[in-house]
């Protein structure tokens, strides 16, 4: 819009944030005036606010569509048997630690740090969670990063309803699912 209602700018500045980005397009205070108090701007400003609405429009709808279908998805849980589910999830674990460049070493079954089974929880849901992970293409098609794009909203949604959803699998990981909603 600024190059098609004034041309070429007046003059060319060194960037007084960043001295290798480009130079600073100048244009004198009269010109400008001029160019927004003519027709044509009046007709680019208002089919600019057009544009603008009708993408704010889309992403509002894009995002409550997004956030229905997180709501109504069926949340299917890996149904594993008490023992298996304590072996994949320490397994997870480890795989985790090493790729972060630690090791655990895996002792009568149980965590490196000598913790006993009850300390398994977190892990165990940590691993149904990465398990479920597939589910996290419900937020395809929500933008990242805009504050009202909703993106961080239905990551929230989701993932207290995949916390539910383990919970209700596994009924003695319920307090850990919790704790794990309510501190993220």
């Amino acid at each position: 819009m600024v190059h098609r209602l004034l041309g070429a700018p007046d003059r060319l500045s060194v960037n007084p944030r960043l001295r290798a980005a480009p130079q600073v397009r100048l244009y004198r205070f009269d010109r400008v005036e001029a160019a927004e108090r003519g027709d044509e701007f009046r007709r680019v400003s208002e089919s600019s606010a057009r544009r603008s609405e009708a993408v704010r429009n889309a992403v509002r709808r894009r995002r409550l569509e997004i956030l229905e279908r997180i709501r109504t998805e069926p949340i299917e849980v890996p149904r594993l048997e008490p023992g298996k589910l304590a072996l994949r999830a320490v397994e997870h674990r480890a795989r985790q630690e090493a790729v972060a460049g630690g090791l655990i070493e895996l002792a009568g079954g149980d965590s490196a740090q000598g913790t006993g089974r009850a300390s398994l929880a977190p892990w165990k849901v940590d691993y149904l969670r990465h398990r479920m992970s597939h589910y996290h293409q419900l937020l395809e098609g929500l933008p990242g990063g805009e504050r009202d794009s909703g993106r961080a909203e239905a990551e929230e949604l989701l993932r207290r309803r995949i916390c539910a959803a383990i919970a209700e699998a596994y009924p003695p990981l319920e307090q850990e699912c919790e704790r794990q909603t309510r501190d993220q």
